[in-house]
């Protein structure tokens, strides 16, 4: 079992070495040993968690290479356009294992991607030969134990700027808090009237049924204002809350969800709102609500093999982008919820995704420090923008500009244009950034962090304006 109040930081990667130049080495057979076992090969325990490691992202849900889906083991079985990926008892005659092995192209996984280790190639080729069982039972995740996160808990997760532009909403734990933008003001704390101590926490059941100061009990990971400012949305483990933005009272509560949700969007209009999130290493979710209603209008099943991080409407309403920690950045049709496009090149987690005004460019950042820029109609990359030295953590369009802005884990945020340049930078930040919010036309930016401030900056000249700390600290500054 885990506890939720866990914070899952994500490193990323040291940029590429140039190879210019230099000369392209052979790709090399993995190194063939035997395994001295004569206990069976279980799938589920022992061979799952490698396809999934190292297959699954080409090989499941809407990305099927070779038409070969490794996502199940009815998928493997059956084969690809190839044919049979497994021969039961033959793992020399097995397409897989030549694949992966790297003794006949193309090689899985592909050049630049981490290979299987001579002790997974072994595993896998004595589970063939042993008859490729099928798994005995279904896997099952473990059970979680949702419990408060620690009061010294306050990194802000979600910032964001009501449209017209009076209040920013920060979360820190598993509290929301609003401030007024001129004064720098702590106006209130939105808090849940349902939220009690629960038998899980304490122990023995000290303070049971004690009222909880907070908006959520888990961590508050996600947060977003409508497009008329009277609704504000946050994201927690399992479930969205719909707020009035007047009142901060409680409008919808939104469940269903099987993890944590990390993303929120609201459609142009206002009248749906989209979610992302989902389980680490298992499939993402991508769900859209009637706003009205609070009722479940659109469900993209598999429409990622991990944690989606990003999720942002077309400017017409009628197509979602989304990015996840499957390296991919996916777009679907609406309401239809169709697959239409996959843009791949990234080199780790894609953490945020946001279309252009016109809507024929994406934009999209992530944990190897960069930016890329696509065509949507082409299904082209076209550009990668280098300039944060630490993974990227979001990505803002401004208005209906060709500008956006990002904040990264190197404590800056940044704006740019679409075609790669950088325009202005932001700092006084002390530690990793995590959010933030961008007002329509530019003028006003709020980001924060890992060190628990809000700073909200004059967009046009990169100003500092305010430093919005929690309502205990500047109680105590009083």
């Amino acid at each position: 079992m885990r506890l939720l109040f866990s914070l899952v930081l994500l490193a990323g990667l040291p940029a590429l070495a140039n190879a210019q130049g230099k000369k392209t080495k052979p790709v090399q057979p993995i190194a063939v040993i035997e395994l001295k076992r004569t206990t069976p090969v279980l799938y589920d325990k022992e061979i799952e968690p490698i396809l999934v490691h190292k297959c699954a992202v080409c090989h499941s849900d809407n990305i099927k290479e070779g038409k070969l889906d490794l996502g199940s083991y009815e998928g493997l079985m059956k084969g690809g356009k190839h044919g049979a990926a497994i021969v039961p008892g033959k793992s020399a005659d097995s397409l897989l294992v030549k694949l992966v092995g790297r003794t006949e192209k193309k090689f899985m996984p592909p050049k630049g991607e981490e290979p299987l280790t001579p002790e997974e190639l072994a595993l896998l080729k004595l589970w063939i030969d042993q008859g490729a069982k099928a798994p005995a039972t279904k896997r099952e995740r473990p059970k979680v134990i949702v419990v408060g996160p620690p009061a010294d808990v306050h990194p802000v997760l979600g910032v964001a700027l009501r449209p017209d532009k009076k209040y920013v909403a920060a979360s820190r734990g598993n509290q929301i808090h609003i401030y007024e933008v001129a004064s720098g003001k702590h106006v209130r704390m939105l808090l849940d009237p349902q939220l009690t101590v629960s038998s899980t926490s304490p122990k023995n059941g000290e303070g049971k049924g004690k009222a909880i100061q907070a908006a959520h009990l888990s961590l508050v990971e996600s947060l977003a204002y409508s497009p008329d400012g009277k609704t504000l949305a946050s994201g927690a483990f399992q479930e969205v809350v719909l707020w009035d933005a007047d009142k901060g009272t409680i409008r919808q509560r939104l469940t269903g969800f099987a993890d944590r949700v990390v993303a929120l969007d609201f459609s142009h209009d206002g009248k749906l709102l989209a979610t992302g999130g989902g389980a680490p290493t298992a499939d993402g979710e991508i769900k859209i609500f009637d706003v009205a209603s609070g009722k479940l209008v659109v469900e993209i099943k598999n429409g990622h093999s991990d944690t989606v991080f990003g999720i942002s409407f077309s400017p017409d309403d009628k197509k979602l982008a989304t990015c996840a920690a499957d390296k991919f950045v996916k777009v679907f049709e609406l309401p239809s919820g169709k697959f239409l496009k996959a843009f791949e090149g990234h080199t780790h987690h894609v953490l945020d995704v946001g279309w252009s005004a016109d809507g024929k460019l994406l934009a999209s950042a992530g944990a190897d420090n960069v930016i890329k820029i696509w065509d949507f109609d082409k299904g082209e990359q076209l550009r990668t923008i280098n300039g944060h030295n630490k993974q990227i953590t979001r990505l803002v369009f401004i208005g209906k500009s060709d500008q956006f802005a990002t904040c990264s884990g190197d404590q800056t945020v940044r704006f740019w244009n679409l075609n790669g340049a950088n325009i202005r930078n932001f700092g006084g930040n002390a530690d990793f950034l995590y959010a933030l919010a961008v007002s329509s036309d530019g003028t006003l930016v709020a980001a924060g962090g890992q060190e628990g401030i809000v700073r909200v900056y004059n967009g046009s000249n990169g100003q500092l304006l305010k430093s919005l700390e929690p309502p205990d600290a500047q109680a105590v500054r009083k």
